[in-house]
């Protein structure tokens, strides 16, 4: 695993823990780290880490445009 150090000015109120959290969110929101691979960075189960998302305004579900047009056709054309 790679590890990184980075110089914070002393007026940002920001440990690692909140860094790491931070950051695990973010990767995970950009889709450059899944669910499972953002709450193992940050140290969390699966499903703290979901709770922990909402704290950024993340949403757990993380389809782009195209894909939720996908399902939406795909459901229109389904038929019992």
């Amino acid at each position: 695993m790679k590890k990184l150090v980075l110089d914070i000015p002393d007026m940002i109120d920001l440990d690692e823990k909140d860094a790491k959290d931070m950051l695990a969110a973010n990767l995970y929101a950009s889709g450059k780290l899944s669910l499972g691979q953002a709450a193992e960075m940050a140290g969390y189960s699966k499903r703290t880490f979901m709770e922990l998302l909402g704290n950024f305004n993340i949403s757990i579900f993380n389809y782009n445009e195209r894909e939720i047009e996908n399902d939406i056709a795909n459901a229109k054309s389904y038929h019992i």
